[in-house]
């Protein structure tokens, strides 16, 4: 599994030599010697064998799994003109149109990553997709690139190693999933829990091979019982034993809360016949062998899976008493299973064929969200559902078979026949009787949609369906539909939001002029983005951050002060006024608040009558007030706030300590103001060491407002220190 064995020609050349012609077995000994040639000044890769390895493991991996033999040379070519001087027309000139289409889409695909950003992996994924549709085969070298990357990935340094696993669990096993190739997606998935849970991974294969002996005679007397009942029936079949894999294994463990001692099917039997009729007749000897368990027969021959996988599947109790699953299927079948499409390419004398649109409709479905959907990261989140999610089968009332992810309804059903259906319906009919759009549908369900032109799409469709052609489909019926009131709305969220930034800092925001930061939201339309903020998709307070950081641009923080308050200040006119407390329900006598611990409506206070200066509030817990207490008992009287959010503010004085940068300023500004506070004055001042201080006046109503204010300006990355420093009336 390391992949420590050198690949050699030999072994792909004993592989194809009896199904490829003559031509075809020189044309990969050309493409090997042109290959060997091209990669001769190449440096050993990281496991220190030759570079010609690599590409030699590669297209014996593709005849592994019965590739034709154009994807095999290119498997041998798919490095030639990323890694060398090579280029496509040598590659033309000597292997044909066929093989340097697949050579130059394999080379794009090498070019992307799909472990960046998610807005540069979703369009990654869009052009991998892109390429497929062209021709499928591409796919089939990326993965078999990919599984020869994954056995020699321990040379590659650690992080390295966990982001590349990472990506192949998450993305080409489960593509490998839903284009049927169950030869790759087990190894991917098995080789990526080695390096994502190393421990995890040694502890479940350890725990298999303890018993894998025993296992393996239990194995083999089922297989001959089997084989023999079989033989004796006149039955041609092969009867194979095969093992969990560990990823499986993990899986299980995980999903049933079990652990590994819990698990009692660690095996199966599989049986390969020469016809379907052999198959059933197959079932019923199987089930004459070992009592059937009751509700775990599939029949995946009669409504085979989306990626057009066909066995018969069964659960008995075995001679041991315990559960043994057994899959039948014919060769072809069996092919299917473990090639998926490439199985559709396997050379024949007299050509093969490429699969057809029904059994790529994953492919389908990912080209028409192409045509519903704006945005990068809505991609990403509704392929992953059809990548990740399992799927229910649902009969039409004609008896066709719709394959829907898991928990999906009535909506999903109608967007899978048609648009319009999807549009106007209403609810369904499942197995005869009257079912609601919330319905979930089970494996084996008929349904018949119920229209009316009267209905459309509502928001609440969202939360219901669980399908990506119809989550797509619902929310471009509904941008269509509100598209002019969200562009509404979203300018006047911008206005709204812009309100509550200083003076100064308004008149540098121009809302008529967005096309300055349509590419930082990836639109291309003003009316796009003031939909998309209309709609809740994209922020008003983001957008105006990066209209001002286009816009503020000063030369130094002093400047910057100044270009943004001006020289009196932003906050216009507060009404400033007398706390308004009560001491036994009376008020309107002479008081201030108290230097020593600022308090602030949504305090607890406590009053001290001072001699000659009238009432000073203290926060209860302030030590100076405490003092008083113990001295003079008397001077001391509870208080409350007559009434809060009356417009009274008091101004507060804060200093914040941070790292100097141009625009510094405008952002903690653009922060307070988001949090509702006006700046009443700022000073600053800067160090040979680079840091700035800003001395801010703030004019606050309530302690949770200063509290909320002074959290948000500690979160910035860029500040270092945030303190309160008194009150002023």
């Amino acid at each position: 599994m390391d992949g420590m064995r050198p690949e050699s020609l030999d072994g792909i050349l004993s592989r194809v030599e009896g199904y490829w012609s003559d031509d075809d077995v020189a044309r990969l000994k050309a493409a090997y010697r042109f290959a060997a040639e091209a990669h001769a000044d190449s440096s050993d890769r990281k496991t220190g064998h030759p570079f010609i390895t690599h590409p030699l493991a590669v297209a014996e991996i593709l005849t592994e799994i019965e590739a034709d033999p154009s994807t095999a040379i290119a498997g041998l070519l798919h490095d030639t003109v990323e890694d060398t001087e090579t280029t496509l027309d040598q590659i033309r000139e000597q292997f044909g149109e066929e093989v340097v289409n697949l050579v130059d889409g394999v080379t794009k695909l090498t070019r992307l990553s799909f472990h960046t950003r998610q807005e540069r992996q979703a369009g990654n994924l869009r052009k991998m997709f892109l390429a497929m549709a062209k021709d499928i085969r591409v796919i089939l070298i990326k993965f078999a690139d990919r599984l020869h990357n994954m056995r020699t990935l321990y040379a590659l340094p650690a992080e390295k190693r966990v982001a590349t696993a990472e990506e192949t669990l998450y993305i080409f096993a489960p593509l490998a999933h839903r284009l049927g190739i169950w030869r790759f997606k087990w190894e991917l998935e098995d080789l990526s829990l080695r390096y994502l849970e190393t421990e995890r991974y040694y502890e479940i294969a350890q725990l298999l091979g303890q018993g894998r002996e025993e296992r393996e005679q239990k194995i083999e007397a089922m297989r001959q019982a089997v084989q023999g009942r079989l033989a004796r029936e006149g039955i041609s079949a092969t009867v194979q034993g095969r093992a969990k894999h560990i990823y499986s294994i993990a899986q299980k463990i995980d999903n049933q809360d079990i652990g590994f001692d819990q698990i009692a099917d660690l095996a199966a039997i599989r049986i390969i016949t020469d016809s379907i009729a052999d198959c059933y007749a197959a079932l019923g000897l199987v089930h004459e062998l070992w009592i059937p368990l009751h509700g775990m027969f599939t029949d995946y021959i009669a409504k085979p899976k989306g990626n057009k996988y066909q066995s018969l599947h069964t659960k008995v109790i075995g001679p041991d008493k315990q559960p043994l699953e057994v899959q039948i299927r014919t060769w072809d079948m069996h092919r299917v299973a473990e090639y998926g499409v490439a199985a559709h390419w396997r050379y024949k004398e007299g050509g093969g064929g490429a699969p057809s649109d029904e059994q790529i409709s994953l492919l389908r479905q990912v080209l028409e969200l192409e045509t519903d959907l704006t945005e990068s990261h809505e991609f990403l989140e509704l392929l992953q559902m059809d990548l990740f999610d399992d799927q229910v089968f649902v009969f039409t009332p004609d008896g066709d078979v719709i394959d829907l992810p898991a928990g999906a309804g009535p909506i999903d059903f109608a967007y899978r026949i048609h648009t319009e259906i999807g549009h106007h319906c209403t609810g369904a009919r499942v197995n005869g009787r009257q079912a609601p759009l919330s319905y979930t549908f089970d494996n084996g369900d008929i349904a018949e949609i119920i229209t009316s032109p009267s209905a459309e799409p509502s928001r609440d469709w969202l939360e219901l369906v669980k399908s990506s052609r119809a989550k797509a489909k619902i929310r471009r019926h509904l941008r269509e539909k509100v598209h002019a009131e969200n562009v509404a709305a979203g300018r006047d969220a911008l206005r709204q939001a812009l309100e509550h930034y200083p003076v100064a800092l308004r008149s540098l925001v121009d809302l008529d002029d967005l096309a300055t930061v349509l590419d930082d939201f990836g639109f291309k339309e003003t009316d796009d983005l003031l939909a998309a903020v209309g709609f809740g998709d994209v922020g008003a307070a983001t957008v105006l951050k990066e209209l001002l950081a286009d816009d503020v641009q000063p030369t130094s923080l002093a400047e910057e002060v100044e270009q943004v308050l001006g020289e009196t200040g932003s906050g216009g006119s507060p009404r400033l006024g007398a706390p308004l407390v009560t001491v036994n329900g009376m008020d309107g006598f002479q008081c201030r608040l108290s230097k020593c611990c600022s308090p602030l409506p949504g305090d607890d206070i406590t009053g001290y009558i001072t001699r000659g200066k009238g009432l000073a509030i203290h926060r209860s817990d302030c030590k100076n007030l405490q003092y008083h207490a113990r001295n003079e008992p008397g001077r001391v009287v509870p208080l409350n706030w007559k009434r809060d959010g009356d417009g009274t503010v008091f101004r507060h004085d804060v200093e914040i300590v941070a790292v100097d940068r141009v625009g510094l300023f405008s952002h903690i500004a653009a922060v307070i103001a988001e949090c509702g506070i006006n700046i009443s004055s700022a000073n600053a001042t800067t160090t040979d060491a680079g840091l700035a201080r800003l001395d801010l006046q703030l004019d606050i109503r309530r302690r949770q407002d200063l509290d909320h204010v002074l959290g948000r300006l500690r979160s910035l990355i860029d500040v270092i220190s945030v303190r309160h420093l008194s009150l002023s009336r």
